[in-house]
């Protein structure tokens, strides 16, 4: 079974789950790839998570270039969320990428953005989040990620199809 297979199983275990206090919901395959998934929410057809984590053991200690391609590849297939996603940000001697929405959702009252940070460093990871920045308030709050199971599904799908070999 794929990630995503599992990751389904497990969404139809959780419908009805509603938290504060997220449940995190971790499936590996066989290729030792982990998908972590930390819901606050979940019914028969739409979730809400705080974080999403794909450690990837074979990109540990990879050079930057092969994150950099992992953050092309990325942008260029995941279409489908609230906003486009671009790299913003690569950090060679730390061996991050950091990519965020392109441009952030603006609204009157503040801006929303997802930022994915790919890590060559620990585990190989990949770690998306969502973010909100309220116009008068200094810094920035995380916020719950919410989509169908389907557009869930489809993410994962394309993470792992994008995954570089180093």
């Amino acid at each position: 079974m794929s990630l995503s297979d599992d990751l389904a199983n497990e969404l139809t275990k959780l419908a009805g789950f509603a938290s504060t206090v997220p449940q995190t919901v971790a499936v590996t395959d066989a290729n030792q790839i982990t998908l972590a998934v930390d819901f606050t929410a979940v019914d028969s057809m739409s979730c809400s998570f705080r974080e999403l984590r794909l450690s990837v053991s074979s990109l540990v200690a990879c050079d930057v270039d092969v994150l950099r391609q992992w953050a092309q590849a990325l942008s260029g297939r995941v279409t489908y969320l609230l906003e486009n996603l671009g790299p913003v940000e690569i950090d060679t001697n730390s061996g991050k990428v950091l990519v965020r929405s392109t441009p952030p959702d603006q609204q009157p009252d503040g801006t929303k953005y997802f930022e994915v940070l790919l890590e060559s460093t620990t585990t190989g990871n990949f770690t998306l989040r969502r973010y909100e920045s309220i116009k008068g308030t200094p810094g920035r709050t995380p916020v719950d990620i919410q989509t169908t199971h389907e557009v869930l599904l489809k993410l994962v799908g394309d993470l792992i199809d994008t995954v570089p070999t180093p």
